[in-house]
């Protein structure tokens, strides 16, 4: 079977920091950038690409750099290491399928000045990312309580903005209202691909040093997926709904894959301690380093 590599819609920056949330978080570690572009090859990326996103990410703080002789690490800054703790939550513990909604809605409603385009498209593009749906044009709704006021405030939309908690009428058919307020077809086709793409991995194993860049790819993937999942409650979707075989795949495919991964990531990578004394915002250029 041939390696799998990474899906043209995934980006190196969403793969890279599935990189460090599975090889750095909460080991107070830093990487070689070497070995960074070694795993990411295996996956199909190319260095340039992966030196290339190492550098944005350090510019928009998200990593930080450490040089020990002409080599230079990266390790997290506190931004990513709250970005990584949220998709490790994501993935392991909130999981794909919502069967214990207690009935409880979000509702936000906003009304902008109509010379607001951009405020209004980020505003709409940020609740589609937390979960919610448009109602109506002006007014929105998500499962459960979702906190927004962080969301808000980044935008400073908050003035313009008010949040509700709702449950819905008795006679109120809410399969209905979710079919009109989500893309649910274009959800199921993105869990059947997944599906599609991964099972054959449940009884195949890869080359012993390709194992820890096919898992990497494969939680990039399964993240990208379920971050477009509202989590909307299973009792009110299609009786075929495909997220429940999705992540039986991943867990099943992960598992298989991560006794390889282990023994790889010994073999390919090469980690220091964070020194506390390091620069974070040294001046040395990544590229410039010996791989």
């Amino acid at each position: 079977m041939g390696r799998v590599t990474t899906e043209e819609s995934l980006r190196p920056q969403s793969l890279m920091l599935t990189f460090l949330g599975d090889q750095v978080l909460g080991r107070d570690v830093c990487v070689y950038s070497g070995s960074v572009i070694d795993v990411f090859a295996r996956a199909g990326v190319g260095e340039q690409a992966t030196r290339s996103t190492l550098t944005r990410m350090v510019s928009r703080g998200l990593l930080r750099r450490q040089r020990e002789g002409r080599r230079m690490y990266f390790g997290l800054t506190g931004r990513s290491a709250a970005v990584l703790a949220d998709g490790e939550r994501r993935i392991w513990h909130t999981g794909a399928v919502n069967r214990h909604w207690d009935g409880t809605w979000t509702l936000l409603g906003f009304s902008l000045p109509e010379s607001w385009q951009r405020q209004r498209h980020d505003l709409r593009s940020k609740l589609t990312w937390s979960g919610f749906g448009p109602l109506f044009s002006g007014l929105w709704i998500a499962p459960g309580e979702v906190d927004v006021s962080a969301l808000l405030a980044e935008l400073g939309l908050s003035a313009h903005v008010k949040v509700f908690r709702a449950h819905a009428d008795a006679g109120m058919d809410i399969g209905e209202m979710i079919e009109e307020s989500w893309e649910l077809a274009e959800l199921a086709a993105r869990y059947g691909a997944f599906t599609r793409r991964w099972q054959p991995w449940e009884t195949e194993l890869p080359a012993a040093d390709d194992s820890l860049s096919l898992r990497l790819v494969l939680q990039a993937e399964w993240l990208g997926v379920i971050r477009r999942d509202p989590r909307l409650p299973v009792a009110h979707l299609p009786g075929d709904w495909p997220a429940e075989q999705a992540e039986k795949t991943f867990r099943a495919v992960h598992e298989r894959l991560t006794p390889l991964a282990r023994e790889a990531s010994e073999r390919l990578l090469d980690l220091v301690p964070v020194r506390k004394d390091a620069d974070e915002d040294a001046d040395a250029d990544a590229d410039a380093d010996q791989p």
